[in-house]
């Protein structure tokens, strides 16, 4: 038998405890890239705006307190969606 992701054949369907880890991991995985990206951006475009207009922790400082704030509002909508997929998942 060939070793698949979890031992998943593609004709077989994946057991409870295996759907559980698949949507962990893809919850895990969605959020990480769901906090990184708004805080790297906005540092990166903060630290070239105060280089270029001169005006040291400024923009870096504005765009991170933004950033903070869509990444809060980006991570509670994707929870609600995602507890009721869990709800779902525990439903199949």
């Amino acid at each position: 038998m060939p070793l698949t992701f979890m031992n998943i054949d593609s004709h077989k369907k994946p057991s409870i405890e295996q759907k559980y880890y698949i949507f962990a991991l893809k919850i895990a995985g969605d959020f990480g890239f769901t906090l990184a990206a708004p805080v790297l951006i906005a540092s990166l475009v903060g630290q070239y705006l105060d280089k270029v207009y001169n005006t040291r922790p400024l923009f870096f400082t504005i765009l991170l307190i933004l950033s903070a704030l869509v990444t809060a509002n980006l991570i509670y909508k994707k929870s609600k969606k995602y507890g009721q997929q869990f709800q779902d998942l525990d439903k199949k």
